[in-house]
């Protein structure tokens, strides 16, 4: 559910969607890293002017902490 919603939505906001991947790593059963790798023109709509973009995805995702007991780290890289 986390994973197609941050997949849909990042595709929105990049120049070139095709080259989006997002993967989850569990670190333990109570935290999760999702990693989003997108082109290099990419990275700074992903993250926004002072963090504005990733802070939201960041508070969405944290939403759903409350639902599953889960927490979540994500990171942006370089595809």
């Amino acid at each position: 559910m986390i994973v197609d919603f941050i997949t849909d939505y990042t595709k929105l906001i990049v120049s070139q969607p095709d080259s989006i991947k997002v993967e989850v790593h569990e670190v333990d059963p109570t935290f999760k890293e999702i990693i989003i790798f997108a082109a290099n023109e990419d990275l700074g709509k992903l993250i926004g002017k002072s963090g504005n973009m990733i802070n939201s995805l960041k508070t969405m995702i944290n939403g759903c902490k409350a639902k599953d007991g889960v927490s979540y780290k994500i990171q942006v890289l370089k595809a």
